[in-house]
């Protein structure tokens, strides 16, 4: 099924105004969680912890499958937003789901956000959160083999990150990370080399011009981080050494090249890899309800990937398949 002609109109409607970012970002963030506002169904568990870092202390929240005292595999996630905006909050459902549709718990970190926060808070945040999951993994029920990196656009890149912070400290090395639509780059203007930016960066709700704007955001006033690796990873030099990945693309995202370029490098260092394109998806897909045919395939990957890895996963179930299976 291509997308329809009505819901492309629909969307380039949604797409023209121009939001001034950077102008309206703390207003936005009150519209992001308002929107994304969820009360958790009461067969869900939770827990929330704080982690010691200074003035902010890191909150984490953990989403439990069944009951506490279950023993699990880990999702450690990191949230989308352009570093701008979101929150453990904001990501309530999507996490709790995850938790439902993987069997896994998920660890969702509330890093500190931008401008406030520039560049490297979040990622160094996210490091340290990594690090406490990882050096006390038998406490939370599971193993270091048994714990998955995973993020949605600013949170991918924000994995990406961390697997390759943790591969240059040299204290804990994430076995799998999954990136959903990752930022990976960083030149979103029309100097940019990827098509998708051209073809999907003006009709699709997020443009081209908001993603330099977010990373702008994040980014601050140290203008040499435009050319950090952990602020865009795949201008790194040396993705060596690198956990078996699933990158996950959308059809209609300007990010979606950059996505599949990350993946195309990672596996020129031999990591293990796999890329898989959702077709007549847009950037954020993966928020939307499970009965979503994208958001079904999407899991089916998921799922897929945590059980066999990226070598053994499949190609796209056929029409009338179980993607939950």
């Amino acid at each position: 099924m291509t997308m329809s002609k009505g819901v492309r109109l629909l969307l380039r409607l949604l797409s023209k105004p121009d939001i001034q970012v950077k102008k309206n970002y703390k207003f936005d963030r009150k519209v992001v969680n308002a929107a994304h506002y969820h009360r958790l169904r009461p067969f869900y568990d939770i827990m929330d912890i704080q982690i010691p870092n200074g003035e902010r202390d890191i909150p984490l929240r953990f989403f439990f499958p069944d009951d506490l005292d279950g023993c699990y595999p880990i999702l450690l996630f990191f949230h989308g937003g352009g570093w701008v905006l979101g929150s453990i909050d904001s990501y309530n459902k999507t996490c709790a789901t995850l938790a439902k549709y993987t069997g896994c718990q998920v660890v969702s970190v509330d890093y500190s956000l931008a401008p406030e926060y520039p560049f490297p808070q979040a990622v160094n945040e996210c490091y340290l959160a990594t690090r406490l999951i990882f050096t006390n993994a038998d406490l939370f029920g599971t193993d270091q083999d048994h714990i998955t990196l995973i993020g949605d656009s600013a949170g991918g890149n924000l994995a990406a990150a961390v697997s390759l912070m943790a591969r240059d400290h040299g204290e804990f090395m994430p076995k799998r990370q999954i990136l959903i639509y990752p930022a990976t780059y960083n030149d979103h203007s029309p100097n940019s080399p990827f098509d998708s930016i051209h073809d999907n960066g003006t009709d699709y709700i997020l443009t081209a011009k908001r993603i330099q704007d977010y990373m702008e955001l994040y980014l601050g006033d140290h203008q040499e981080n435009w050319y950090n690796p952990y602020f865009a990873p795949l201008i790194s030099q040396d993705l060596s050494h690198q956990p078996e990945t699933l990158i996950i693309t959308a059809q209609y995202d300007p990010l979606r090249d950059e996505g599949e370029a990350y993946g195309k490098k990672l596996a020129s260092f031999g990591n293990k890899v796999k890329v898989r394109r959702i077709n007549d998806a847009i950037h954020g897909f993966f928020t939307l309800p499970l009965s979503q045919p994208q958001v079904k395939e999407c899991y089916f990957y998921i799922n897929h990937f945590l059980r066999f890895g990226a070598v053994n996963l499949s190609e796209p179930l056929k029409e009338g398949a179980n993607y939950e299976e």
